[in-house]
């Protein structure tokens, strides 16, 4: 007999006892008027939505204010809470949601063995969505258009959003952009994802060929696994506090326009602007930065791998990234306090200016000191701190001979070489309990520098994921299984106060008013408390359109 305890657990996890059911949708050969079977199914799934064939809540009147009491919407409909619509093969058109906030989970996921096509997806003011396996481009529609691709939207009328799954999706602009112009890039580019909200996953998708990429101001959220591949704006943005992006891969930026173009860009919007306010607790951990793998690339610019710029940047954690560009700024916090850049490896692409890149903790612009700061067990090939700034630099291994520590540098393949002096010279005061391949730390005599841990044979991942101190991630802190490409490198931007400068490669900073997440396993123990208890405020950042970056 189960003990009270074991039943309680049970009934906490799994509080509908039983799985949910499953609808078809084929445009091929579905009809509007079918049952939803898998003999019987429905054409589009925007058919279903508009047919009002979900039964869900909304808000009980609008504008959305706090207070309000969510009501039935479409009672007695077919589809319910926990259910799953798969979609077949075929165009599905535009995927639109709104005001639907589900009591559970409903799932929208490509059936197994089918590729749907969607000319864009939009998800507005709902909750408890997750979204599987879509293919997403205008290219697909009879008439190309440029479309923000995968928008999860917050709205001022219609009211918050939250607890959104989307994973193992492909977004892109076209299949080949090898052709296009600068201003084919300015003209036909499509942002990827736009992430509003809290508790938000992005995980294991694929984007492609995009202007900005995953841009996220969303709170209490996790962006892991992704693939950013040919980008014009930046890779990732990061503005909502608490937000963990982990084992990332952005790499080929395309310097098409006056953006100032970063892997991973974050600045801080206050009562008084842009640089007034803070992002807390952004955890960067895994990720790989590759300003172009293809030195003939056709737009090759500079890349700012993380920059990060008016702050204040506060309790962040930066770790095992690798960074390999043609820029200073490899990893850039001004403004920072109480954050570590710790097992980062960040390397030159060429000897031409810009560069070499940096590891840089400055203070604020507005000249307040950066102050509690680490770097540590960095291998890169310079480090710049500001005399002012409060920071414990130590453990660090500047870049010398790429040939001496690496096995194959000229390939960014950045693995140390066994008995290089990044291998056991390492601190292990902060040091991430694995690797960015998820190797444990140390295995020899003490913790290597840099992101990779040198290692002999097979390792065996380890049976639990492995944190560091003083951080968790909403979802483990493991590199994502079905990331594999996305984690490993193959080729591995700058806020202002509105004045627009130029930086040092004369570009100029666009004004901000600016600034566009998942839940990880430990929420699935509140799964219906958030619609009733805890229904999130619109992060103030927040914005449909990705701004210019906004000047050093």
């Amino acid at each position: 007999m189960r003990s009270p305890v074991t039943l309680l657990i049970f009934v906490v996890l799994f509080p509908f006892g039983v799985s949910g059911a499953d609808f078809y949708v084929d445009p091929q050969n579905g009809d509007p008027g079918g049952d939803g079977s898998a003999a019987d199914p429905w054409r589009t799934v925007q058919e279903v939505v508009e047919a009002g064939l979900i039964e869900s809540r909304e808000w009980e009147s609008y504008p959305y204010q706090d207070g309000l009491q969510l009501v039935a919407k479409n009672p007695g409909a077919p589809v319910k809470a926990g259910d799953t619509i798969y979609l077949r093969s075929g165009y599905h058109g535009e995927l639109f949601i709104q005001s639907y906030y589900n009591q559970d989970h409903i799932t929208i996921a490509a059936e197994a063995g089918h590729t749907p096509r969607l000319k864009s997806a939009h998800i507005r003011s709902s909750s408890r969505w997750i979204v599987r396996g879509l293919h997403i481009s205008p290219e697909y529609a009879a008439q190309y258009e440029q479309v923000a691709l995968f928008d999860l939207e917050y709205h001022d009328w219609r009211g918050p959003i939250h607890d959104i799954t989307v994973e193992d999706c492909r977004l892109q602009s076209v299949e080949d952009a090898s052709g296009w112009s600068a201003d084919d890039w300015n003209n036909l580019s499509c942002n990827g994802f736009g992430v509003d909200g809290e508790n938000m996953t992005v995980r294991n998708n694929v984007l492609k060929n995009v202007n900005f990429g995953i841009s996220v101001g969303a709170q209490s959220s996790l962006i892991e696994g992704n693939l950013v591949e040919n980008f014009a704006g930046d890779g990732m943005r990061g503005l909502g506090d608490h937000t963990v992006f982990q084992y990332n891969t952005v790499k080929n930026c395309y310097d098409v326009n006056a953006n100032h173009d970063d892997g991973f860009q974050s600045w801080s919007v206050g009562t008084d602007g842009v640089g007034t306010g803070e992002v807390t607790g952004i955890v960067l951990r895994g990720n790989t930065i590759i300003n172009y793998s293809d030195p003939a690339q056709p737009h090759r610019g500079t890349l700012q791998g993380i920059g990060c710029f008016d702050g204040m940047f506060v309790d962040w954690v930066v770790e095992n990234n690798v960074i390999v560009t043609d820029h200073w700024h490899g990893i850039t916090l001004s403004g920072a306090r109480n954050c570590r850049i710790v097992n980062n490896t960040v390397m030159d692409l060429n000897d031409q200016d810009p560069g070499p890149p940096w590891i840089r903790i400055g203070n604020h612009k507005d000249g307040t000191q950066s102050t509690g700061c680490v770097v540590r067990n960095n291998l890169t090939t310079s480090v710049n701190i500001d005399a002012q700034a409060d920071v414990t630099e130590d453990h660090n291994l500047i870049i010398d001979d790429p040939d001496a520590l690496f096995e194959d540098a000229a390939n960014k393949n950045l693995h140390l070489l066994e008995g290089c002096d990044a291998v056991d010279t390492g601190s292990a005061d902060l040091a991430p309990a694995i690797d960015i391949e998820g190797i444990p730390r140390p295995q020899g005599q003490g913790f290597d520098i840099g992101a990779y841990e040198y290692h002999e044979g097979v390792i065996e991942e380890p049976e639990t994921d492995a944190g560091t101190d003083g951080d968790a991630a909403p979802d483990g802190t493991g590199p994502p299984d079905a990331a594999d490409d996305a984690s490993v490198p193959d080729d591995a931007s700058v806020p202002d106060d509105g004045g627009n400068p130029t930086d040092d490669t004369g570009k100029v900073h666009g004004d901000c008013d600016c600034g566009n997440g998942g839940s990880g396993t430990v929420l699935l123990l509140l799964p219906l408390l958030y619609g009733l208890l805890r229904i999130p405020k619109r992060n103030p950042l927040s914005t449909r359109e990705p701004p210019p970056s906004p000047g050093r």
